[in-house]
């Protein structure tokens, strides 16, 4: 059962095709993230977790970095989330290639919007969303979203707002480089995408409060110039309840 609204993302050089979709598709109530260039797409279905998550690309084959095809195989290689083609190339072979690399659907360009509206109810009846876990235990340090509360071999740790987001963020992508500007951008808002001095601080006190040396940190590891990664390379357990 989808608790959420879906979050599309629309893939497409052309300014004025991702303007007509958004506003088609905000009007039915979804929400929309955008990338014009294929690496872009990549990265933001990689990076986008909670409530920023995929759940449906709209991709158009002719981006200026690489091909669509590319992009598709790409994507595929990471995630089953559906994926429509939405592309002027309408030959035969084209559909096919795509098809048979992983799309699930595949509009030639120009469409109308009713159309693609029914492509992607259709996709998402297929591929419901996935429910986000809202409790993570790691070891001793147990993280519930839902209750806002963390604790460490039984004892609560008492964190900020922010404190708590970076933590959640973290934690949700275990094991994964998380970017400063993405942790910044989906945290502090887009405002603040440069301000790293505001995570660093937030990640001192969050090592602080958990007891991890920052020195030598077990849980919470600074990839230089980069981001930061939760680590998962100690002994781990993990509800989603």
């Amino acid at each position: 059962m989808r608790t959420k609204p879906a979050r599309i993302l629309i893939v497409d050089d052309e300014p004025a095709i991702r303007q007509f979709l958004r506003i088609s598709l905000v009007s039915q109530g979804f929400l929309i993230s955008e990338a014009s260039t294929g690496q872009q797409a990549i990265r933001t279905v990689d990076e986008a977790v909670g409530a920023e998550a995929i759940d449906v690309v709209l991709l158009d084959l002719g981006l200026p970095d690489m091909d669509g095809q590319q992009v598709l195989r790409a994507l595929r290689q990471k995630s089953a989330l559906p994926i429509i083609i939405v592309s002027v190339r309408g030959q035969e072979s084209e559909k096919v290639t795509a098809l048979d690399s992983g799309a699930n659907d595949y509009v030639t360009k120009p469409f109308g919007i009713q159309e693609l509206l029914a492509r992607i109810r259709a996709v998402l009846r297929h591929y419901p969303t996935a429910t986000e876990p809202s409790r993570y235990q790691y070891g001793a340090l147990t993280l519930d979203i839902d209750a806002h509360l963390v604790t460490l071999s039984g004892e609560t740790i008492h964190l900020t707002p922010k404190e708590f987001a970076v933590l959640a963020l973290l934690i949700s992508r275990a094991g994964r480089i998380v970017t400063q500007t993405h942790l910044l951008k989906a945290i502090w808002g887009p405002t603040h995408q440069e301000d790293t001095h505001y995570l660093r601080i937030v990640v001192s006190k969050l090592r602080q409060k958990l007891g991890d040396d920052p020195q030598a940190p077990s849980l919470l590891q600074t990839e230089p110039g980069i981001g930061y990664r939760f680590c998962v390379e100690f002994d781990r357990e993990e509800s989603n309840q």
